[in-house]
């Protein structure tokens, strides 16, 4: 697929790895299944904060991290617990992040919008739209000056490609030729608006392209797109010719956060996309290539199951011991006493 190929054929049982598309849509359950628990979790007051939930977007997830290796690294959005879970992050561990308990990814210190994971190449998840994309760029540029071949993987959404580190960092990595790939997320909504209604021009692949940087859009949605797409880039930027984008157009089900319903919406839009999700497209697909029924319903029945645990070992944990609050800190010289209210 190369630059200024518009979509991909639809998914057929018959020219496709039917044990692939089996686990992936494993790790598509994975991850719905991960969002309800914490859906669940902020309902009960468990989780606090925002709570930004990617179900419908599980294809991209799962498409792009299963064409990476473990020391490939990887920026998220504030939208970012799928991207961490199918980079090979521990579940459990996740959920205990959310929860702000011991144990959790980051000890309970980066909760739901900054959650990170270090030693599967998860750099961290971000609340600051398109703050990611410059981190992402620095960090392939460490790369290349250690002489790896990882590549950098960032995902954002639509409205980040209106803000101005979107723009910086597609030229930084074009100049330098880094081994980055962009994949805009899109699903249609910054937040409670429309992204169409505010995005001037063609959107992300047309301002690639204005940087000389290979761009391919795909439907996001269609699981053997997204995972061919993102086979053919990683291919491409091991071999140095980096950067590119993926612009993958998917669809937000829920509201923008656990707790919006998404009034803003027109009545019915959502209910029908519901037909294009895409665990419903990849189980159709499944089924036509002979993987019984019962199967499917006991893998999808076992990611809940997992993630029902997880919630509930969470809430059974304990909380992070407050000391933990000052590791990882950096002190430029402030007395101690400020923290310790000592002197």
């Amino acid at each position: 697929m190369t630059g200024g190929q518009h979509g991909a054929p639809a998914a057929t049982a018959s020219n496709h790895d039917i044990p692939r598309l089996k686990a992936l849509h494993g790790l598509m359950a994975r991850i719905r299944a991960f969002e309800r628990a914490a859906e669940t979790g902020q309902n009960r007051g468990l989780v606090l904060g925002a709570v930004h939930l990617s179900i419908g977007q599980e294809a991209v997830a799962a498409g792009v991290c299963a064409q990476l290796r473990r020391d490939d690294l990887l920026l998220s959005t504030h939208r970012g617990h799928g991207h961490t879970l199918a980079k090979g992050a521990n579940a459990r561990a996740m959920m205990l992040e959310l929860l702000g308990k011991a144990g959790g990814t980051s000890d309970g210190r980066g909760g739901s919008m900054h959650i990170a994971d270090f030693s599967v190449g998860m750099l961290g998840a971000n609340g600051v739209v398109s703050a990611n994309i410059p981190i992402a760029v620095g960090a392939a540029q460490a790369i290349r000056l250690k002489g790896g071949d990882q590549v950098v993987v960032c995902l954002f959404g639509d409205g980040a490609i209106n803000r101005g580190p979107f723009m910086e960092g597609l030229n930084w990595a074009k100049v330098f030729n880094l081994p980055v790939l962009f994949v805009c997320e899109d699903n249609g909504w910054s937040a409670t608006t429309r992204t169409s209604t505010l995005t001037a021009g063609e959107g992300a692949a047309a301002r690639a392209r204005s940087m000389d940087v290979t761009a391919i859009e795909i439907d996001g949605n269609d699981l053997v797109a997204v995972d061919e797409a993102t086979r053919d880039a990683v291919a491409r930027l091991r071999a140095g010719e980096g950067p590119i984008l993926i612009h993958a157009r998917t669809y937000r089900l829920l509201g923008h956060t656990a707790s919006d319903p998404a009034g803003y919406r027109p009545a019915g839009e959502a209910e029908g996309r519901w037909s294009g999700d895409p665990m419903r497209r990849n189980r159709a697909l499944l089924e036509a290539a002979g993987v019984p029924a019962a199967e499917l319903d006991a893998l999808e029945q076992a990611a809940t199951d997992e993630m029902t645990a997880a919630l509930d070992a969470a809430e059974a944990a304990p909380w992070a011991p407050a000391a933990l609050a000052l590791e990882d800190v950096q002190d430029a010289g402030a007395p101690a006493r400020f923290w310790t209210r000592e002197g």
